[in-house]
């Protein structure tokens, strides 16, 4: 993938999709910036990582001031930034009736004014140094919507309008962006997503367990490493010229085989 040496920012770095993402740059000769707010689970991930091309640096993207320290604790230890991965935000899922102002908040102000916040400070540091790759972790319900993931697909809609924006503003910089839309994927979030699911839709929470892959033609959900294999791959400089492209990883999801609610009586 010729990222050998090259650094890259993993914001959310510390568990999920972010940690496996981390590993798989490691795994590519990187080096990587895990941010995340938890200083102690951060220090834990970079030392269970167990290499010395691994550095956390605490920061976060719900403020100014979090991002900012992130972004200067990596320019410190490395010297630049190559690479920046958006991936920290997650969004409450559930249908408009039981979300509250609080729940709106939560969602855009962290997965898509996060990413907003972490790009102020990046995109200067990268046009000093002549170019770089901007990967956001976004997600499928921005393009396949859901009533009853609504607030995500709200956020993800503006983090995809932000990604192709942006491409076309900094690509004649050297700077190229793009964006991943997974769709399911087991994380330690899935759980409380199905539980939502089952909740909105009145489903026991087995029936919910089960909407979400056999709605995918390949019968599951992704795994955190499947994600990561396809981030890793598009950061890569041979990728450099796939600018403003959105790439789903779901399997081939169709969404509207997991309305239950449209076969039942109001």
């Amino acid at each position: 993938m010729q990222l050998d040496g090259r650094i890259a920012v993993i914001t959310g770095g510390t568990g999920g999709i972010g940690r496996a993402i981390a590993e798989a740059f490691l795994a590519e000769g990187a080096r990587v910036v895990v941010s995340g707010r938890n200083a102690d689970r951060g220090k834990q991930v970079v030392s269970e990582l167990g290499v010395d091309r691994a550095l956390f640096a605490q920061g976060d993207a719900t403020t100014k001031e979090g991002v900012e320290q992130a972004v200067e604790a990596a320019v410190e230890h490395f010297g630049h930034i190559d690479i920046m991965v958006n991936n920290a935000g997650s969004a409450p899922g559930g249908v408009i009736e039981h979300l509250s102002e609080a729940d709106w908040a939560q969602a855009l102000g962290l997965k898509f004014m996060g990413y907003v916040r972490c790009l102020r400070y990046v995109l200067p540091i990268m046009l000093r140094q002549g170019g770089g790759r901007v990967v956001n972790l976004i997600g499928n319900d921005g393009v396949k919507p859901s009533y009853w993931e609504i607030a995500p697909g709200a956020a993800n809609a503006a983090g995809q309008n932000l990604t192709r924006s942006l491409a076309g503003q900094y690509g004649r910089h050297n700077i190229s962006f793009c964006a991943v839309n997974p769709g399911p994927v087991r994380t330690e979030r899935w759980a409380g997503l199905v539980a939502a699911m089952s909740r909105d839709m009145k489903l026991p929470y087995a029936e919910a367990d089960k909407l979400a892959p056999s709605s995918i033609p390949m019968g599951r959900i992704a795994e955190v490493e499947e994600v990561a294999n396809l981030v890793v791959m598009l950061a890569s400089p041979l990728m450099h010229m796939v600018n403003g492209t959105m790439i789903e990883i779901d399997g081939g999801q169709e969404k509207s085989l997991m309305d239950r609610l449209r076969d039942r009586p109001a």
